[in-house]
C-alpha cells in the first residue's frame, strides 16, 4: 500500500471560478515579473481541512468518519469576494480572496478537524480563516519585492464574486507535478439538509 497527499475541500461553482480567474488574470498583468506562484483557476476551491499523507491503507476508514461527521450538517451559502493576503497585505505570502461564511460552516470545518485528529491528524492551532488562495509569494523575494505587492494588493479593489452553495464535501489527492499540481476526487459527501443549524 502507498501514500498519498490528500486535503478535504468544497467546491466552487464555474461562474464563480470565472470571476475569480478574471481578478487572477488582471493581477497577473499588474503583478508581472515578481515571484509569485499563481494557483490555476480549476484548482481552487475551499479548504476545509489539509490532511497531508495518508496512507491508501487507511482511506476506507477516513472516508467512513468524513462521511459520518458531513451528515450531521445541513447545506449552506457563502459569498466570495475582497481581496487579502496572509500573514497581512503588509509582507504578503498568500494572496488570497475571501470568503464571507455563516456559522455552519465554521461548524463543519471544527466537525471535520475533530474527527480526522480521531485519525492521528493535527488539529489546527490557529482559527480557521475561509479563503479562497490565488497565489503564492516566492520565499526568496525580498523585502521591496514584498512591500511593492503589498501595496499594489492596497490599491486593488475587488468587491463581491458570487455566492456558493455549499451542498458536498470532498476528499481529493493531490499529485505535486513541475506545472503544478493536479487534483483528483476520491470521494464526496453529502450535507444533510434534515441537519440542524450550527450552534456555535
Amino acid at each position: 500500500m502507498g501514500v498519498l497527499r490528500a486535503f478535504i475541500a468544497i467546491d466552487l461553482p464555474a461562474e464563480v471560478r470565472q470571476n475569480l480567474s478574471k481578478v487572477m488574470h488582471k493581477l497577473q498583468q499588474d503583478l508581472a515579473g515578481y515571484p509569485i506562484r499563481w494557483v490555476t483557476p480549476g484548482n481552487i476551491h475551499l479548504t476545509l481541512k489539509f490532511l497531508g499523507d495518508v496512507s491508501e491503507q487507511n482511506l476506507n476508514v477516513l472516508t467512513h468518519l468524513l462521511e459520518g461527521e458531513v451528515q450531521t450538517h445541513p447545506p449552506f451559502e457563502f459569498s466570495v469576494g475582497q481581496l487579502g493576503a496572509f500573514p497581512d497585505v503588509r509582507r504578503p505570502r498568500v494572496i488570497w480572496i475571501g470568503v464571507e461564511a455563516p456559522d455552519e460552516l465554521f461548524g463543519l470545518q471544527r466537525g471535520v478537524d475533530h474527527v480526522m485528529a480521531k485519525l492521528g491528524y493535527a488539529r489546527e492551532r490557529r482559527a480557521y480563516q475561509p479563503h479562497l488562495t490565488l497565489g503564492r509569494v516566492a520565499r526568496n523575494a525580498s523585502g521591496s519585492q514584498l512591500r511593492e505587492i503589498g501595496h499594489h494588493l492596497r490599491e486593488t479593489h475587488v468587491g463581491f464574486l458570487g455566492s456558493v452553495r455549499a451542498t458536498e464535501v470532498h476528499l481529493y489527492r493531490s499529485d505535486l507535478r513541475p506545472e503544478g499540481p493536479i487534483y483528483t476526487r476520491l470521494f464526496t459527501s453529502q450535507l444533510n439538509p434534515a441537519a440542524p443549524p450550527a450552534i456555535l
